[in-house]
């Protein structure tokens, strides 16, 4: 690897930094309060659930990339155990709490 760098990697980064320094900039630009339109303000109420469950639920029912084709997993009754608990009594320390307590003995002691 060379230490020299090309013009095409310069203009790249120095355009990223651009489009950076802009956009968090934007609001502070402007001359004019900003505010939300009123469907932004109520989308970003489900934000916090999406992201959660577009990592979560991926992490609960696959497996190397593939789909869990088998019961044994110790990851699903863990979740249901969780979901459970959640909706019985609330909290999230307790659904941690049941759900670990489901899948360690499930993983570590079955094996699944």
């Amino acid at each position: 690897m060379s230490g020299d760098t090309d013009p095409w990697t310069l203009v790249v980064i120095l355009g990223l930094a651009g489009v950076t320094v802009l956009t968090r900039c934007f609001f502070f630009i402007l001359d004019r309060p900003w505010g939300l339109p009123e469907w932004a303000h109520r989308a970003l109420h489900y934000a916090p659930i999406a992201a959660l469950s577009a990592v979560v639920i991926p992490e609960i029912v696959m497996s190397q990339g593939h789909l869990v084709s088998t019961w044994q997993e110790a990851r699903l009754y863990a979740a249901l155990a969780g979901a459970g608990y959640y909706f019985w009594r609330g909290g999230v320390l307790g659904t941690m709490v049941v759900g670990m307590a489901v899948y360690l003995p499930l993983h570590l002691g079955l094996g699944w």
